[in-house]
């Protein structure tokens, strides 16, 4: 399984699931977030390939989505141009974001990560 982990090595929570990964020997190909922000294309594929609703790939405890007041922005924006804004800066992105073969996790929950990797 070739994995992708886009993380924030500031970041606890990403911090913690790089450890739980090695914890259970799950080989993964690590990403910085922020340097190398995920594109329109690649968040485009990932959110049509997670099944979940767009918002979940936000980072909404993140100073630039407070900042920009995207709390009330996003409802009026088209799923385009929420990706485009994802696109923009790789801190307004939800982190961890993790790219497997068959699914996509955003944040760090023990719980779906064990169904999601079959741990």
């Amino acid at each position: 399984m070739s994995m992708k982990v886009l993380v924030y090595r500031k970041c606890s929570t990403c911090m913690k699931a790089l450890k739980w990964l090695d914890e259970h020997n799950i080989s993964y190909e690590e990403r910085a977030i922020k340097e190398e922000n995920p594109t329109y294309e690649e968040l485009k594929e990932w959110y049509s390939k997670s099944g979940l609703p767009l918002k979940k790939f936000f980072n909404t405890s993140g100073m630039i989505y407070k900042e920009m007041g995207l709390k009330d922005k996003l409802k009026d924006m088209s799923e385009d141009e929420q990706l485009k804004l994802l696109a923009t800066d790789g801190m307004l992105v939800k982190r961890p974001l993790v790219i497997g073969d068959d699914f996509v996790l955003t944040g760090f929950k023990e719980k779906e990560w064990i169904e999601a990797m079959h741990v």
